[in-house]
């Protein structure tokens, strides 16, 4: 698998292109902003989906722009699908595996940063959207999150992973599942603290 992370937009959100080497075809994750460097990232490469973490508008910004350049179809799940002006292409489902050439990646429906939001598992790579930080879960002092439900999905979706699983968040660096769990943020009785 050929990975690439853009940081994009005045949010600074990590957008990621994962490519097939042997087929050229390939999935991006959250077009959230630039589509004209998002587009160039992909030129030689045959893009089978648009995939979105959830509907917040810094993750969806440049979803228009980037589909009428690649002509692929967008998966969402359906809990947030009204955060998209045109209809998806297809609802995300837990468990569910797409696949693009060798690439095969795995629908987590990890819902609390919002009611749809998923994480998407290739391998030993997570692509973690604002469900799970460096550090934290992801905010939840805003409308439709649920802070013991964030909590929830992190401890029954992705601290079951392997300690070695690498997660590539939707802003900033990655972290993996053991320095995470080796944090105190992921109590399931504390109170919410603000993340973005």
């Amino acid at each position: 698998m050929e990975l690439k992370r853009l940081e994009v937009g005045s949010f600074e959100n990590n957008c990621y292109i994962l490519t097939c080497s042997r087929t050229r075809e390939g999935m991006i994750i959250d077009p959230a902003a630039d589509p004209e460097k998002i587009l160039e990232a992909v030129k030689g490469a045959r893009v089978k989906y648009i995939l979105i973490t959830h509907g917040h508008m810094d993750h969806i910004g440049a979803l228009e722009e980037v589909q009428e350049g690649t002509g692929a179809p967008v998966g969402i799940h359906q809990e947030d699908a009204r955060a998209l002006r045109r209809k998806p292409d297809f609802f995300l489902e837990d468990g569910q595996n797409l696949t693009a050439g060798s690439l095969s990646v795995q629908v987590l429906h990890t819902p609390g940063h919002s009611p749809g939001a998923v994480c998407f598992l290739a391998g030993k790579v997570l692509f973690s959207g604002d469900t799970i930080f460096p550090n934290g879960p992801g905010n939840t002092a805003i409308p439709g999150a649920d802070y013991q439900e964030i909590l929830r999905s992190i401890h029954a979706k992705i601290f079951v992973l392997p300690d070695d699983t690498i997660i590539y968040p939707g802003h900033g660096l990655e972290t993996t599942v053991a320095r995470e769990k080796a944090t105190a943020f992921y109590p399931l009785s504390e109170k919410p603290h603000g993340r973005t």
